[in-house]
């Protein structure tokens, strides 16, 4: 898989061009997402991983296969963040929502140990009304016992109040599991925003 890191940016308007598809992750601080998005790309270290969780504070862009972006959004929720930081970060990302100037989709990332956040309900909702496909991808999958995992699927399905039908992929980057079937979602929306034109 080609991949290039192409820049970093505080607002939109540090965007790349050309206009393309751009696919986001975006997902509580110390849910995983670095690492999920390292085994999306099947790269080791192309997005940093720490163990202080909030280090993304950037729009991060990634040029994938020449077809599509990645982004790597702020994590939210991170608790040594001060509340207007946190703030600029919910603002930021109901703009990146808002903008109407490329095809959009977005991975919605959490641990899948947990029951859904405050925050992550309130990012869900957001989601929801933005009117962009999203998918769910439950992180750390392998830190749930196989007898327990429907169960804390369900949960998390529950407490977002999302429809059935939104895509929802278990994913673990210690077991590389999930990455074959976001890829595919990606693929089904690249072609469809494709033929749209």
């Amino acid at each position: 898989m080609d991949v290039r890191f192409i820049t970093s940016s505080p607002d939109l308007k540090g965007r790349p061009e050309p206009i393309l598809p751009e696919f986001a992750f975006i997902g509580r601080s110390n849910c995983g997402k670095s690492s999920l998005i390292n085994h999306f790309l099947d790269r080791s270290k192309i997005a940093k991983t720490s163990g202080k969780p909030g280090k993304t504070r950037l729009l991060n862009y990634f040029l994938v296969e020449e077809r599509y972006y990645l982004v790597d959004l702020p994590g939210y929720g991170f608790a040594k963040v001060s509340k207007d930081m946190r703030a600029q970060w919910k603002g930021l990302f109901t703009r990146f929502l808002g903008a109407e100037d490329r095809p959009l989709a977005v991975f919605h990332l959490l641990d899948a140990r947990h029951k859904p956040s405050k925050e992550d309900v309130e990012f869900s909702k957001l989601l929801q009304n933005s009117g962009h496909p999203f998918a769910i991808a439950a992180t750390k999958i392998d830190k749930v016992g196989t007898n327990k995992r429907l169960e804390h699927y369900e949960e998390i399905i529950e407490t977002l109040g999302v429809s059935a039908e939104i895509p929802f992929f278990p994913t673990t980057s210690a077991k590389r599991q999930g990455r074959v079937e976001m890829l595919s979602w990606v693929d089904a929306l690249i072609q469809a925003y494709e033929e749209a034109e």
